[in-house]
């Protein structure tokens, strides 16, 4: 049986680790805060939300027409990784990158882990997320994710876990790079005393790792284009923002047709095809001729283009399967069946409630535990137990009962914590890591850093924007 930590329990911190002294990550930082008048860094913080403001930095919530765009809260104090520990996470990440590519070739081929037994047959048949339209198809250069998101947390001074996989559309890259932007902004000073890894070059290896999985009928320079949902989606500013860095068109299926066996961009001289498309449209919404006829995202006959080697999509149709949460608990088997190596980077421990016997002890444990669906997303659909009234929980007992193959549980895990500044002072809260990780046939980019997401309140462990949580820079020292 799994068994996971409760709530009454201490905390991490990654500034002051467990003794109080400041750890050896933070010494440069500690010491020109010590220095620092808090009244500079409070009209600091005050001009870094003006300046997200002005930029347009929002997001929206679904069903809460009353704050249809939202602000994030930005952190101005930066959460720093020694170049040790990036050098550690970053070989975690890219086995679990190649890995996850590997099974998605396999089981859109071969099926050779179903046939092994490692990972359950009726888990990938019976799932929403797989694509059987994909059966036998090879993505231009062979890779699936394009661009995915491995979310990290910390609970100890050597203790990492992965807590999902994020292999569809992971969003975030633009909180990631206009963090960075107004810290430099805010405290250029703080970087010439400190030697932070950058993550500037991010839009330009994205924009050369779509091009290296140009398609067959690709001829010269590919053309890339950003496929969005339109502006009422809830990361349509990062969409604007990718392709404008990028130099890309960003373009709505509206704008595209299939003429001439290619996918073809409007323009002001005529029709212009596309080699390489970046959707963040799900998988149902790709093509009203081949999924849902009702979609108004998608590009009509786009599927068969695709199948005819004349477009990459980015990421393949298909690769949900590769983050639907009833996976992840066979992420260690998975790795170990396609790289003969163990986890660098373990699991949270995790119950499959579509199981009879990890069912019944998750609803013995409901108070303690934290509760997903399967296919959720957001922070949306979840109960966090420790934080849950009695009412709560009971609601979401009669859901886990008449649906419990829709979940998944975890112990609820301690956490690390980073100060945010408040005018108290620095105060710690919780945090994770989103790492961003581009794959073409040139090889892996992780660029070095990534979001961390911040649950902005006391003894929150809900990191989502749509949540309430907030932002900061991610630093990675250089050696």
């Amino acid at each position: 049986m799994l068994r996971g930590k409760g709530w009454g329990i201490s905390f991490f911190d990654e500034m002051t680790g467990q003794t109080g002294e400041v750890r050896s990550p933070y010494r440069d930082y500690h010491d020109w805060f010590a220095q620092e008048d808090a009244a500079r860094i409070q009209r600091k913080a005050q001009q870094a939300e003006a300046f997200f403001r002005t930029t347009g930095i929002t997001f929206n919530v679904y069903g809460q027409d009353e704050a249809d765009e939202r602000l994030i809260p930005f952190d101005v104090v930066p959460r720093i990784i020694s170049a040790g520990e990036w050098r550690r996470l970053s070989r975690g990440i890219e086995q679990r990158v190649r890995a996850l590519n590997a099974f998605l070739h396999d089981i859109y081929h071969r099926q050779e882990i179903l046939r092994a037994g490692r990972v359950p047959t009726e888990l990938i048949a019976r799932n929403e997320a797989f694509l059987p339209m994909m059966m036998g198809m090879d993505p231009p250069g062979g890779v699936y994710m394009h661009i995915s998101g491995i979310d990290i947390v910390r609970t100890g001074a050597d203790d990492f876990y992965v807590l999902e996989d994020n292999a569809r559309t992971p969003s975030g890259v633009s909180y990631m790079l206009e963090n960075r932007e107004t810290m430099l902004q805010m405290f250029p000073e703080l970087f010439a005393r400190i030697s932070v890894r950058e993550v500037s070059d991010y839009p330009l290896n994205l924009l050369k790792s779509l091009s290296a999985c140009a398609p067959p009928q690709c001829a010269g320079t590919p053309t890339v284009a950003v496929l969005t949902p339109g502006i009422h989606n809830s990361a349509y500013f990062e969409h604007s923002f990718l392709a404008d860095q990028m130099g890309a068109e960003l373009v709505e299926g509206h704008d595209l047709r299939v003429v001439a066996g290619r996918v073809q961009m409007r323009t002001t001289q005529g029709y212009r095809p596309i080699d390489v498309l970046y959707r963040r449209v799900d998988d149902d919404f790709l093509d009203p001729l081949n999924f849902r006829p009702d979609s108004l995202l998608g590009v009509p006959g786009i599927w068969d283009v695709y199948r005819a080697g004349g477009i990459t999509i980015a990421n393949a149709p298909g690769t949900g399967i590769a983050d639907d949460k009833a996976l992840y608990s066979y992420m260690p088997d998975i790795i170990e069946f396609y790289t003969g190596e163990k986890a660098l980077l373990p699991n949270v421990p995790t119950w499959r409630c579509s199981e009879a016997e990890h069912l019944k002890e998750v609803l013995d444990r409901l108070p303690e535990l934290v509760v997903k669906e399967v296919h959720g997303s957001g922070g949306y659909g979840m109960l966090v137990g420790p934080a849950a009234s009695k009412k709560e929980i009971a609601a979401f007992r009669k859901k886990l009962e008449a649906n419990p193959g829709n979940y998944i549980a975890q112990p609820t895990l301690s956490l690390s914590t980073v100060p945010i500044f408040t005018k108290a002072g620095l105060v710690p809260r919780h945090v994770d890591l989103r790492p961003f990780v581009l794959m073409s046939p040139q090889g892996i980019i992780i660029t070095p850093g990534g979001l961390t997401r911040v649950a902005m309140t006391r003894g929150s462990l809900v990191v989502n924007s749509s949540q309430g949580g907030g932002t900061k820079d991610t630093w990675v020292l250089e050696d």
